[in-house]
């Protein structure tokens, strides 16, 4: 059943009626009565495959032990966090990805999914549980062997080794492979030496490196008999009870903009000693003689693998950006279900403000978006799960996995901040006040765009991705093949192939909304129009870097360089489509009618966002005409917004968020009852004659 609402109920407009000749709308969708969301059902098919370990995580984080606490000073807050985390391991809950011999479940998915759930909790937490057990601990478990896991993995996941993840350096951030710490082996003493040879060498933005480590995972050069065999992670002590170890020096970052319940610090190493079983030599092992052996014999492959190894944590922050969205909406459209605010000229009751068309603009747009993102990274988690379980884990599938990784983390942790932002605008004054909630969330999500790569450096992956596949479509192909598929981009073919043939739209679309929605409402054609400019966009770049093979090194760079901005936003157009074919692929899942239609027009929402977004790049390249390009806007303001408006409430309420996880004053009813007390108080002056006249009506009577 869906569940009921009374502040929808009061404020929901009618269901919008066709207007005359409006071909393209259906039977179902002019009926008075709205469809009905089955909240439970979505609800469920939201969670995803592993929906049990979201809900246990939940309902730990429901717990207000594990909750943010506004006001506490920097080392207090840190403290706090620390002590979270050793309640995670009283409570079983951090070890689900761990080999089962060390008492783990190597579940691999499960893991992340309630990982990311903490989030709800405070995100400082989710951050140092990640460092401590999706970094450190992960670094060992991906990277070392059986001798390192018996070793050092039991302390780990006790947390009795609270540990560091020591790889981003000050001076080349997201450049993980020119890294200029150096790990050099030293056969006198069967030891490797750790060291910084420079101030931009340290290691910075650490978790857990200011105050609690212990110890460190730490990438460095692998320097033996001469010979650079590139970045590798040792595993190397820290402290002990007095203090940093001989060798080893650091900083506190100090206040950052935000995630403050985690002691981020930098570190250097002064020819730091450590064993050379210390090397964590799952994909490369030096000998006691010094004589390196890899099984992966180039070694730009053998630092992508040892990278790919490390993905959860682009996959985890994927998931927590999406619950972010998710808790963001949930506060800003309650609030705006039951927020009244001007009167309108009719009647003497003030206006819900979601029932302005403005506010559903700001709102159900990015509502649209959050359930792709959300559905993408339900089918990504799975990707994850296959490959680190080892069911389906292939070089091809490890190069999609980072690879979707790189494209959906960028969209997801960005769209995160946007409806962080929007929805505390949506709210007033009352958005901006911390108990809400929605100003910290943001400041703490902010460092989400940068961390575990870069954004537009992500993106850029991406864009190479895609342009190694446009080549090799192509590769032996003659040039009779080549010279027709470039002929087709710039020709009316390629337009033609997609029904949206420029020229009969202008006569077609001329006067009627209907009509020219009709051409590209459906499932295929907004496909088309998406798929379209994405192929396109990468056909135009790879042409435009096609000379690159023939130029010497540094011209080559320069020409990469100057279509850089072009190669990102190629990447992020391919991942807007990973996000609509997610949805898309949803839907096939969704058995009740009334949950399908609902659903349905919020893709459609989503997709028509898209090209309403781009419809610039659309009309250059002659894919719609003018006509159909307002005719989108026009559908999206008349017919889908009003369509959804209704169903606000319950799409939120799919989220299943409990109070006791949203924790926002606002979102609580309590601004209802505020609201339905003035409407009464007025209500009551006007039955009882006490309300005096207003001067405005006054005027009115005396022309009269």
């Amino acid at each position: 059943m869906t569940q009921v609402h009374d502040t929808a109920t009061e404020t929901a407009p009618e269901a919008p009626k066709p207007a005359n000749g409006d071909a393209a709308t259906t039977s179902a969708e002019t009926s008075p009565e709205a469809p009905a969301i089955n909240v439970e059902w979505l609800g469920e098919y939201l969670l995803g495959k592993w929906s049990q370990a979201r809900k246990e995580s939940r309902a730990l984080m429901s717990n207000p032990e594990f909750h943010r606490v506004d006001g506490l000073s920097m080392d207090d807050h840190r403290e706090r966090v620390l002590h979270q985390l050793s309640l995670l391991v009283d409570n079983n809950a951090v070890h689900r990805a761990f080999p089962k011999e060390l008492g783990g479940n190597d579940d691999h998915g499960g893991n992340i999914a309630a990982f990311e759930e903490t989030v709800l909790a405070d995100p400082s937490l989710q951050i140092k549980s990640g460092v401590q057990w999706g970094l450190f601990g992960s670094a060992v478990v991906h990277l070392g062997t059986k001798e390192h896991h018996d070793k050092w993995l039991p302390d780990i996941m006790s947390l009795k080794t609270p540990g560091a993840f020591a790889m981003t350096e000050i001076g080349h951030g997201s450049d993980v492979a020119s890294i200029a710490t150096t790990a050099t082996y030293d056969p006198k003493t069967d030891e490797f030496v750790i060291n910084t040879p420079f101030r931009a060498a340290w290691k910075d933005y650490l978790g857990n490196a200011a105050l609690h480590g212990k110890a460190a995972t730490v990438f460095a050069q692998l320097v033996t008999k001469d010979v650079n065999h590139g970045v590798h992670a040792f595993y190397v002590p820290l402290r002990d009870d007095n203090g940093f170890l001989p060798g080893i020096s650091g900083e506190d970052d100090g206040l950052k903009g935000g995630l403050n319940g985690i002691d981020n610090g930098r570190l250097a190493f002064d020819h730091v000693r450590v064993p050379r079983t210390n090397l964590l030599n799952r994909y490369g092992n030096v000998d006691e003689n010094g004589e390196y052996t890899s099984d992966i014999d180039s070694p730009g492959r053998r630092f992508f693998t040892m990278l790919g190894t490390l993905v959860q944590g682009r996959v985890s922050l994927d998931g927590a950006a999406v619950l972010a969205s998710k808790l963001a909406l949930t506060i800003a459209i309650k609030y705006g279900s039951e927020r009244r605010q001007f009167t309108a000229a009719s009647n003497t009751h003030e206006e819900v403000i979601l029932d302005y068309q403005r506010h559903q603009r700001r709102l159900l747009p990015r509502l649209a978006q959050t359930y792709a993102m959300s559905f993408a990274h339900e089918e990504f988690l799975e990707k994850f799960d296959g490959v680190f379980s080892g069911r389906t884990d292939t070089e091809a599938d490890r190069q999609d996995l980072e690879t979707i990784a790189a494209a959906l983390k960028p969209l997801s942790t960005w769209a995160a901040l946007d409806t962080l932002q929007e929805a505390r605008e949506a709210c007033g004054g009352a958005g901006f006040m911390a108990e809400n909630r929605l100003t910290q969330m943001r400041a703490d999500l902010d460092v989400y765009a940068t961390f575990e790569g870069d954004n537009n450096v992500l993106l850029q992956l991406v864009a190479k991705r895609l342009l190694t596949d446009y080549s090799r479509k192509f590769a032996g192909a003659d040039p009779g093949t080549l010279a027709q598929y470039v002929a087709d981009q710039v020709s009316e073919a390629a337009v033609n192939r997609s029904g949206l043939r420029r020229f009969a739209q202008n006569v077609v679309d001329f006067g009627s909304t209907a009509r020219s929605i009709g051409y590209v409402r459906d499932t295929d054609s907004q496909r088309q129009l998406l798929t379209d400019r994405v192929e396109t966009m990468v056909a135009d770049v790879a042409g435009k870097l096609r000379a690159a093979t023939k130029l010497p090194q540094d011209e080559a760079a320069a020409l990469f360089n100057s279509h850089q901005n072009q190669l990102i936003m190629t990447a992020y157009a391919h991942a807007e489509l990973l996000q609509w074919e997610a949805f898309t692929r949803a839907l096939d899942k969704i058995e009740d009618e009334g949950t399908a239609k609902v659903m349905t027009w919020l893709r459609d929402l989503f997709g028509f966002s898209l090209i309403e977004k781009n419809l610039a790049w659309y009309l250059m390249h002659g894919r719609i005409s003018t006509n159909r390009a307002q005719a989108i806007t026009d559908y999206i303001d008349d017919r889908l917004l009003p369509r959804l408006r209704p169903q606000a409430l319950d799409l939120v309420a799919a989220f299943g968020l409990t109070d006791e996880l949203v924790r926002a004053p606002i979102a609580s009813g309590a601004e209802a009852v505020r609201q339905n007390e003035a409407r009464d108080y007025y209500a009551d002056r006007r039955a009882s004659g006490e309300e005096p006249v207003h001067e405005k009506d006054l005027k009115k009577k005396k022309r009269r």
